[in-house]
């Protein structure tokens, strides 16, 4: 099977292309840099700028990964432009391949699996969350809204579109960990203002095994939660990643220096959502690693 990925060089998506590759499917990334993704990504993984430059090579899956890190830079108007049109320009790309591709008469692609994230839902204090719980309106809701609309209209051109509302994402070499572990190892982590509040996750294998799972599976389609079925609070993490390390975690971080340090985007680490993974579930997806101590064992080994 041809795949085309967006964000393929990225944390998540060269796991991704690494898996596919094993698994002897030809990949495709789009890269505003192609010549740094080629050095991240094996020898055969064909790299183009764009996605519109596949029409000579149509893919028969799409995985769309791409966007800038929501946790980058301080929520400025302009910089929530950035957050929004990162996500939204790529997905239209991809969508735009699909048009391209039925004017041609090509061979379309079968399905796009389309990241999104657990912002989805924002503040859903301690309520247990599913596909079907109701969103509380707020900046990541409607970031991640827009973001799941720009990839359905995929839907029109006979693609097949599950969105994958993640978590974050755990394992050694980047995403949520590289941030933390220089502190906690050092004795100087704790919670995050009062702690209660969820922090949904999954590790890095389990969701790679997901995306694979959702494009193999021609019955799954819509919002899937993409996170480990064991959610815990942000004070629960702590203990478990300081217990992991053998360091102390007994220096809070208070909610009212988060908000002076980051304003509207401190609600990513003071804010969250019980999130579970219901529909991955009911479809049969086994996780390897269910739990935090378990996922920490295994990335911290």
């Amino acid at each position: 099977m041809r795949v085309l990925i967006t964000g393929g060089s990225g944390f998540v998506g060269q796991r991704l292309c690494q898996r596919l590759i094993e698994a002897e499917h030809r990949v495709q990334v789009v890269s505003r840099d192609p010549e740094a993704a080629r050095s991240r990504l094996p020898e055969s993984v064909d790299v183009r700028r764009s996605a519109l430059d596949f029409v000579d090579a149509p893919p028969e899956a799409l995985v769309n990964l791409a966007g800038e890190s929501i946790a980058a830079k301080r929520w400025s108007d302009d910089q929530k432009e950035k957050l929004l049109d990162s996500r939204l320009n790529v997905t239209r790309e991809l969508v735009g391949l699909c048009e391209q591709l039925q004017q041609t008469g090509a061979r379309m692609p079968r399905v796009m699996v389309s990241g999104s994230a657990m912002g989805y839902y924002g503040d859903q204090g301690d309520r247990e969350v599913t596909e079907e719980t109701t969103a509380h309106d707020e900046f990541a809701h409607r970031l991640c809204r827009r973001w799941e609309e720009a990839a359905r209209k995929a839907e029109s051109f006979g693609v097949r579109v599950a969105l994958l509302r993640t978590g974050l994402v755990l394992d050694q070499g980047g995403g949520s960990l590289e941030k933390m572990l220089p502190p906690f190892k050092l004795g100087l982590g704790g919670r995050f203002g009062s702690g209660e509040q969820y922090m949904p996750w999954i590790h890095r294998e389990d969701l790679v095994r997901a995306i694979l799972f959702l494009l193999e599976h021609d019955e799954l389609a819509g919002a899937f939660n993409g996170s480990a079925p064991h959610p815990v609070t942000n004070a629960e993490f702590t203990r478990t990643l300081a217990g992991h390390l053998k360091r102390p975690a007994f220096l809070p971080v208070p909610a009212i220096a988060l908000e002076t340090a980051l304003g509207e985007m401190a609600r990513l680490l003071l804010t969250g959502a019980d999130m579970r993974p219901a529909r991955l579930l009911e479809a049969g997806f086994d996780f390897q690693f269910e739990t935090l101590e378990g996922a920490l064992e295994d990335i911290l080994a």
